[in-house]
């Protein structure tokens, strides 16, 4: 019997286009001999599914849709929105309140991983990585230009600290640019967390489980035209170059895929994620930058490269993530 999947869509953000995108692919990449896939599109005033001209709300009360053919309940839940509020723990927390699995991490680890700064914390406990210093301001709470500059050395990355997709967030090399960097994350967010810039090059890895097995995939290297990876490279054709699979050493790669699975492991992680890291350039050490745990995954994105790259077709990939979420979910 073909299951019911719930493919959920939008969220609350600036990532809203690009959940759809990422949706897109999904939807396209999985099996319609196994899966009845019903995109769902959340937004802050209404969770619905479009039929035609038709609009049918989400009943909350046990996430079910009543069509002119009947009742459809879902079988699990496939989270294909970045930001607020499918990464940030909240969907999760409900999804598990009322039983029903889903493919990403659980609330306590999306809301964690979301906040860069307690993330950033954890992570640097588990003393397998470096972690950059870094200063975390909160909205309302008194802070000092002079305290922050003796804290940390310029240049300095500026960024909302929960946030995706590089919003509001900038480089600063000059002590006049602080402060206007500093406003502009405060508007993407009530905390902004800045951190010390490190000179190397940004890798970053997906690593997923299927069929009760950890496994990473081939790594990425990500060179931007720009200062920096911000949205504008992430989401513009011919301002990044992304090298899939990384030309790096194999030494440099186990260490890689060895740090990004125990990180995986100790955060107790679920479906797939990617972690970036920056391999320093005066020291050869890798630098932990961040757990994304709904990777973008529009036709082009890193984690459908990298799922190519390990001769895998997402078809099965998708499948996978759905099957293990099936199989292996418990509250």
């Amino acid at each position: 019997m073909k299951k019911n999947i719930a493919l959920l869509a939008g969220g609350y953000s600036g990532e809203y286009v690009i959940s759809i995108q990422t949706a897109k692919t999904i939807e396209k990449n999985l099996d319609d001999t196994l899966y009845n896939v019903y995109k769902i599109i959340v937004t802050r005033d209404e969770w619905y599914y479009e039929a035609g001209e038709n609009r049918y709300q989400i009943d909350k009360n046990d996430f079910s849709l009543h069509l002119p053919g009947g009742k459809v309940n879902f079988h699990c839940v496939f989270i294909a929105i970045h930001g607020s509020p499918g990464e940030d723990g909240r969907i999760q927390g409900y999804l598990d309140m009322i039983k029903l699995p889903y493919t990403t991490c659980n609330s306590i680890v999306s809301a964690l991983t979301f906040n860069k700064s307690y993330c950033n914390k954890v992570v640097k406990a588990f003393n397998v990585v470096n972690i950059a210093n870094s200063v975390h301001l909160i909205k309302g709470e008194p802070y000092s230009m002079g305290a922050i500059l003796d804290t940390l050395k310029l240049p300095v990355f500026v960024k909302p600290n929960e946030s995706g997709s590089s919003l509001g967030v900038s480089k600063v090399k000059q002590v006049e640019e602080l402060l206007p960097a500093i406003e502009k994350a405060f508007a993407e967010d009530n905390q902004v967390l800045i951190e010390e810039f490190i000179e190397g090059r940004e890798l970053t890895i997906g690593v997923y489980k299927a069929n009760g097995r950890l496994q990473a995939l081939p790594a990425t290297e990500i060179v931007s035209k720009n200062e920096f990876f911000d949205y504008e490279a992430k989401y513009t054709p011919g301002v990044t170059n992304e090298i899939t699979p990384a030309q790096i050493p194999e030494g440099l790669k186990e260490q890689l895929e060895s740090k990004a699975m125990y990180i995986y492991r100790h955060l107790n992680c679920r479906g797939v994620v990617r972690m970036d890291f920056i391999l320093q350039k005066s020291s050869g050490k890798l630098f932990f930058l961040e757990v994304n745990t709904m990777p973008g995954q529009s036709e082009n994105s890193i984690v459908p490269q990298q799922v190519r790259e390990s001769g895998r077709t997402l078809k099965d990939f998708y499948g996978e993530l759905l099957e293990d979420c099936l199989n292996s979910y418990h509250i």
